[in-house]
C-alpha cells in the first residue's frame, strides 16, 4: 500500500505578493511579548590575575552592583587550593525586558608562583555545566524550561604589559577556546599610551594566530555577507583595549563614567579614550543572542554528541536514562 508521501507531493513555489493583508509579521509582537514575559538568563565568566579590575569592569558593563566583590555569592566551590569559583545571581530589568545575569568570578588565577594547570577548574567547570543540561535534556518528564546555567562567554582580562602573550595565556585560551566563546581584553589600558596599545594589540592578534587561539567571533560561524562584515570590524579591534570604572565626573557640564588621572579624566563610553564601547556593544547590544546561540548550537553540541557517543559505547546509557525516567 502506497504511503501518503508517495501519493502526494509539496509543491515549492517562490514568494508571492499578497493581494490583502495576513498578518504575518504579528508572530514577531508575539515573540517578544512571550520573552519579555519568561525573561532569559546570560552567563557570564571573568578570568584573570587578581588587580586587573574584573568586578569594576562587571559592574561598569551593566551599570549595577553585579559583581561577587558588590554580594555574598550564591555559589562557590574550592576546586584546588589555589582556584575558586564563584558565582552571584542578578535579575536586572530595563524597559520591560529580564535579564538573569550570573557572573563567574574565578579568584586566585594566574596569581601563584607556579601556575601549572591552573585552567583544569576552569574547564571542569564549563563542562560540568553542559553535563547538567544534558542530564536535564534526557529525563523523561523534562521541565518545561531547562535551567541553563552554561557558561555563554569568557571575558578574559590581559595584563596590559605592552609585550607579548605569556605562557598563562596561550595555554589557557587554547584549552579553552575549543569549549567557550573567548573574548580578549586587555584591561587598565590607560597604563599604555595609545601607539603602545596599538603596538601591543597587533602583538596578542599574531600570537593568537601563530598559536591557533580560536576566539569569539570566529569565522567559521558567520551566518552571511551581512554577518561577515559586521564581524570583521570586531576582529580587526580584538582585544579591546578597555578601562573600568563605577565613578561619574563632571566633563563640560555633563555626568560621565570616568577615571580621574594627574593628566585629566579618562571617560569610559568614549571612544577615543578606551574601547570600553566596542566591548559592551560585542557582549550586548550586537552579540548577545550570538554567544547564547554558539554556546547552544556549536559548544554544547560537540560536548552532547561526543558523551553520548561515550555513554554508548561504555553501554552506560540505558543505565542513565532509567536513572533519570521519570525526572526530579
Amino acid at each position: 500500500q502506497a504511503g501518503l508521501a508517495d501519493t502526494c507531493s509539496v509543491a515549492q513555489t517562490p514568494g508571492h505578493d499578497l493581494f490583502g493583508y495576513v498578518g504575518i509579521e504579528a508572530v514577531l509582537d508575539q515573540m517578544r511579548r512571550k520573552t519579555m514575559k519568561a525573561g532569559f538568563e546570560f552567563n557570564i565568566m571573568v578570568v584573570g590575575q587578581s588587580g586587573l579590575g574584573k568586578s569594576t569592569l562587571v559592574n561598569t558593563l551593566f551599570k549595577s552592583k553585579v559583581s561577587r566583590k558588590s554580594c555574598s555569592p550564591n555559589y562557590e566551590e574550592k576546586i584546588s587550593k589555589t582556584v575558586k569559583l564563584q558565582s552571584v545571581s542578578h535579575v536586572i530589568e530595563e524597559k520591560g525586558v529580564k535579564m538573569k545575569l550570573t557572573v563567574i568570578d574565578t579568584p586566585g588565577f594566574g596569581d601563584q608562583i607556579n601556575n601549572e594547570n591552573c585552567w583544569e577548574p576552569i574547564v571542569s567547570y564549563v563542562n560540568e555545566q553542559y553535563e547538567r543540561y544534558l542530564k536535564e535534556e534526557l529525563y523523561v518528564n523534562r521541565k518545561p524550561r531547562i535551567p541553563d546555567t552554561r557558561v555563554h562567554c569568557c571575558v578574559y582580562f590581559l595584563p596590559a604589559t605592552g609585550h607579548w602573550l605569556r605562557p598563562i595565556d596561550v595555554e589557557f585560551m587554547k584549552r579553552l577556546g575549543k569549549i567557550v566563546s573567548i573574548v580578549p581584553i586587555i584591561a587598565k589600558a590607560d597604563t599604555l599610551t595609545m601607539e603602545e596599545r596599538q603596538e601591543f594589540k597587533q602583538r596578542i592578534r599574531q600570537d593568537l594566530k601563530a598559536n591557533g587561539i580560536r576566539v569569539y567571533p570566529q569565522t567559521e560561524y558567520d551566518e552571511d555577507p551581512e554577518d561577515r562584515i559586521l564581524n570583521d570590524k570586531i576582529r580587526e579591534n580584538i582585544p579591546f583595549a578597555v578601562v573600568g570604572t563605577d565613578k561619574e565626573h563632571q566633563v563640560n557640564g555633563n555626568k560621565v563614567l570616568g577615571r580621574k588621572t594627574k593628566w585629566g579624566i579618562i571617560e569610559v563610553e568614549n571612544v577615543a579614550h578606551c574601547e570600553f564601547t566596542n566591548l559592551r556593544d560585542l557582549l550586548i547590544r550586537s552579540h548577545l543572542q550570538d554567544l547564547k546561540d554558539v554556546t547552544h548550537n556549536i559548544h554544547y553540541e560537540t560536548f552532547r554528541v561526543r558523551r553520548l557517543n561515550e555513554s554508548n559505547l561504555t553501554g552506560e546509557s540505558e543505565g542513565w536514562r532509567e536513572k533519570n525516567r521519570g525526572g526530579e
